[in-house]
């Protein structure tokens, strides 16, 4: 007769202890050798046996939640050979992140530890019979093939993806700017000191925002829309009965996609060129204009380098939307066209009635990813325009920067990474606050559920 809760409360204490009071031996001793491992770190990467306690002193884990914190405590003195000891707040608040992330994952393999023993115990008093590991091995691998071969891109994921965003998230709490860097200057935690400075009413900080979003919202939207109906457009006049040679067209109307998308920006930022521009050139020396068109750094009139980014972006992504589509409308069952047909449907009732529903249900999560995408879509605008041309009723953003350049200049330029951080919040809870409801909305969301 086994005691669940006495072997749970064994693992609780020592990892595996609870599966070798279950007679399960090679769990046990498996979650055994995982807890050494942590304790291991911790020890041997601190000074634990110096006789002096102090926490930046301790091992990895300890000291660097200890950093996370407090961002350090310790100011670096300057010397005839530079900056000496103290902490640098950057570097303790990383490893703290990625101390906490590791952690996180140990926790939960000891709770499942403790789960397992109390399970295991509980069975045996049942069933009379404890499983084997090999038994457990094999039908674990069985049961949750899925989830064992996702641990490896999700303790990735964690690393990669997951420790930058938090690490971002946790630089809009402080005071981290040029006036404070690192190593020279400790960094402090502000609370929402950051957030309150931008979104104060009548500020500069707020003014910028408010413009440069309903910028980015304008190109996010016009920028993904428009190419979706011009390149339905080319799909279904290419997918008319009376065009021939439909590879040769669809082969030459996919070149702009197939170009790298930094080359094409790169010639048009050439071609557009106010001041030595051949399109300049050419119109003025026909005589179709007098002065010379600033498509992408006019000043007086900003929706001309708006206009212009816009037809660009239409140039670049209107390919791949008609070869998607060309692609769906092959797929559609020449049945139903018939049957409308019969029902008296003429061409253009089964574009609205068919084709386009169709489309749309199977384009809409594309739809949704390309939006997100425009919505941070940096190197139109950098390698355009560099968000000119100059805005001086805003901060550090030009008139065609979105806010994902915005931020860039934030950071790259004016060394702003704490409001950097704060606009990085905004897009993240905006892009992902639309993308989550237009999903959530989708046929085949709801299907999946």
């Amino acid at each position: 007769m086994k005691k669940p809760m006495h072997a749970a409360a064994l693992s609780a204490v020592i990892w595996g202890s609870g599966q070798l009071y279950n007679k399960q031996f090679v769990k046990g001793i498996v979650l055994l050798i995982l807890q050494a491992i942590l304790i291991g770190v911790e020890l041997f990467s601190g000074n634990y046996f110096s006789g002096t306690f102090e926490f930046r002193e301790t091992g990895f884990f300890l000291s660097g939640i200890w950093g996370m914190i407090t961002l350090g405590t310790e100011t670096p003195e300057l010397t005839m050979d530079g900056l000496v000891g103290g902490d640098h707040s950057i570097m303790l608040l990383i490893q703290g992140i990625i101390a906490a992330l590791i952690l996180f994952v140990f926790a939960l393999i000891w709770i499942g530890n403790i789960k397992d023993a109390h399970k295991t115990a509980k069975e045996f008093n049942e069933t009379g019979e404890v499983i084997s590991s090999r038994r457990w091995l094999r039908e674990t691998w069985e049961k949750s093939f899925e989830y064992i071969v996702m641990i490896l891109p999700a303790l990735m994921l964690m690393m990669f993806i997951l420790m930058p965003i938090i690490f971002s998230a946790a630089i809009a709490f402080t005071n981290y700017n040029t006036n404070n860097l690192p190593p020279g200057n400790l960094v402090n935690w502000t609370g929402l000191n950051n957030f309150r400075i931008i979104f104060s009413l009548g500020d500069a900080w707020l003014r910028t925002f408010i413009h440069v979003f309903i910028w980015t919202t304008i190109f996010a939207s016009l920028g993904t829309l428009l190419p979706f109906f011009f390149g339905l457009f080319q799909a279904v006049l290419l997918n008319n009965k009376r065009v021939k040679f439909k590879k040769f067209w669809r082969s030459i109307l996919i070149l702009p996609w197939a170009v790298p998308g930094i080359i094409s920006l790169l010639n048009f930022q050439q071609i557009l060129n106010g001041t030595f521009g051949p399109l300049n050139r050419f119109l003025m020396n026909r005589g179709i204009m007098e002065t010379p068109i600033f498509w992408l750094s006019d000043s007086n009139n900003i929706w001309i380098p708006r206009m212009t980014i816009i037809l660009i972006q239409i140039w670049l992504a209107m390919p791949y939307f008609m070869a998607l589509m060309s692609g769906i409308m092959t797929s559609i069952s020449q049945d139903i066209y018939e049957a409308a047909e019969i029902d008296g449907a003429n061409e253009h009732q089964q574009f609205w009635k068919i084709t386009l529903p169709l489309v749309v249900a199977a384009t809409a999560p594309l739809i949704v990813m390309s939006f997100a995408h425009n919505f941070n879509n940096f190197g139109i605008i950098y390698f355009l325009t560099q968000g000119t041309p100059v805005n001086p009723s805003f901060i550090n953003a030009g008139s065609t920067d979105i806010l994902i350049s915005w931020i860039f200049k934030l950071t790259v330029d004016e060394q702003l990474f704490n409001f950097a951080a704060v606009f990085s919040i905004i897009i993240f809870l905006i892009i992902g606050g639309i993308s989550a409801w237009n999903f959530t909305k989708m046929k085949a969301f709801k299907e999946e559920l």
